[in-house]
């Protein structure tokens, strides 16, 4: 019994660090990207995005436009904090709780992936007002 709980302990320990680690880096791209779109910065941002949104948007200041429209909530608010993350075989889920400028809450739901570099990139998010069902 001793060595089973051993076992899970090591086991623990070793799998942990890296998933805090892929973890923050996540956090860090999307912090990045959050931090490109409160400068205006289109070229920033837009390096953040995974091959497959740059084949859909083939250039930073069309991609820029889309997030303007389509997800102003993360394009300017007053709140951005990180939530719930999941990591597995290089595809993370982040979470993250925004406040838009009128106040009102919501709940993105970023994913990124892990590219041949070994960078991550941003390859989604879905945007739901706080509370609405997904």
């Amino acid at each position: 019994m001793r060595v089973l709980v051993l076992l899970l302990a090591l086991a623990f320990n070793w799998t942990a660090p890296a998933f805090a680690d892929d973890v923050g880096a996540a956090q860090s791209v999307i912090q990045a990207q959050e931090q490109a779109f409160s400068r205006g910065d289109a070229a920033a941002a837009y390096s953040h995005a995974a091959p497959e949104i740059k084949q859909l948007f083939p250039e930073a200041d069309i991609f820029m436009q889309m997030v303007q429209q389509t997800y102003a909530p993360v394009y300017r608010h007053k709140r951005f904090e990180f939530g719930e993350a999941r990591a597995a075989n290089g595809h993370i889920a982040q979470r993250v709780h925004i406040v838009d400028d009128n106040g009102e809450a919501w709940e993105a739901m970023y994913t990124l992936e892990q590219q041949g570099d070994g960078s991550l990139k941003i390859t989604g998010c879905s945007l739901l007002k706080a509370g609405q069902a997904v």
